[in-house]
């Protein structure tokens, strides 16, 4: 059941004020028209931009984005657990999915749905580029100066320099 603080942030604080409110703390540029929650969870860097359309749920777990970061339109990030942590001057493409957490499925005589979550948590470097509609799962390191092409998949560790695409995502080059 939803908390009655959570009921009135969602449907009824205009997305203008939670705008407002993230340019006075962190001054930092959050779309009207994106899905941000107010929470104390939630560390917005200097110069930081969240596009319209973008859904930011940091009600789990810490959620600390770097300064000059952009995030495109129709992105999804969500903490878990865990946390997600994003560097300073990465670019984050358009729809976006960056979940840090996953659900559990060991057991066969219980349904997935009602055995519960995990968090490893998502850890992205500084200067990292990761293209349109990449999806970056719960336990991905990504490390700086990495790029991650457009519709990859990452789970897990990518090295420092490395561009990285496919499902799931393999080192196709080196930046030098």
């Amino acid at each position: 059941m939803m908390r009655p603080a959570k009921l009135v942030q969602r449907f009824l604080l205009p997305g203008f004020v939670i705008s407002i409110v993230y340019a006075a703390r962190f001054r930092a540029m959050v779309s009207p028209r994106a899905e941000v929650e107010l929470s104390p969870l939630l560390k917005l860097g200097k110069g930081t931009q969240i596009s319209s359309f973008t859904k930011i749920k940091a009600s789990d777990g810490p959620l600390t984005i770097g300064a000059r970061v952009s995030i495109g339109s129709g992105c999804f990030i969500h903490a878990g657990q865990a946390g997600v942590s994003i560097g300073d001057d990465s670019l984050i493409s358009p729809n976006v999915s960056i979940v840090g957490s996953n659900y559990r499925y060991d057991r066969l005589d219980i349904p997935i749905q009602q055995q519960g979550e995990s968090s490893k948590g998502v850890a992205i470097g500084n200067d990292v580029w990761i293209g349109v509609g990449c999806a970056i799962l719960d336990g991905a390191r990504i490390s700086d100066h990495a790029i991650v092409a457009p519709n990859a998949v990452v789970s897990g560790r990518v090295a420092e320099n490395v561009i990285v695409a496919g499902n799931p995502a393999k080192p196709i080059f080196t930046r030098r």
